[in-house]
């Protein structure tokens, strides 16, 4: 008898992670997955919906976290991996990416996240598990971190906020769901 093979995407067009093989293969399914989940959560939304910060008496939006997050792909994959020196993507003076430009809609955001996206994928090739990069910022700067405590970071990190995203969305228009 064979073990049936699980589906590779959920219904809701999400890549479904890995359940068995090798570690590397594994944790980038999972990014993937939080990554498909963060878009998943701003589907259907128009520009004002995005900016919206329900949850009072945070000004926490969902462009603001994907903005956050193409800020986040910079740096865990350019800067600290890569070791390049790269601007921020937003230019927003803290850093975190969180402030909304009025020009900036959800579309040219997204396709900014995807970008460094592509750009972590393009870095990460090739690498294994015990590759290190050096952190470059922060109260760790200068701290070694192996491509596995990276994707590990960055699936917490997009745990986390796909979270937010939970709450943010159910409060736009009550949409729920994982």
């Amino acid at each position: 008898m064979t073990t049936p093979q699980a589906p590779q995407t959920l219904p809701d067009g999400r890549p479904v992670p890995l359940l068995t093989g090798p570690e590397l293969p594994m944790l980038e399914s999972w990014l993937d997955f939080h990554r498909s989940t963060l878009e998943l959560k701003c589907r259907g939304l128009d520009d004002e919906q995005v900016r919206l910060a329900p949850a009072e008496p945070s000004p926490l939006t969902l462009l603001g976290l994907v903005q956050h997050l193409a800020e986040v792909e910079r740096n865990w994959f350019q800067r600290v991996l890569g070791g390049l020196d790269v601007p921020l993507v937003f230019g927003d003076e803290t850093g975190a990416g969180y402030a909304l430009d009025p020009g900036r809609g959800l579309e040219e955001a997204l396709g900014v996240w995807r970008q460094e996206i592509a750009h972590g994928r393009e870095l990460l090739a090739g690498r294994s598990l015990e590759d290190t990069g050096r952190i470059t910022d922060g109260p760790m700067t200068g701290a070694e971190v192996s491509v596995r405590w990276i994707l590990i970071h960055l699936i917490e990190e997009y745990a986390r906020h796909n979270g937010h995203a939970d709450i943010l969305r159910e409060r736009i228009d009550g949409t729920t769901g994982v």
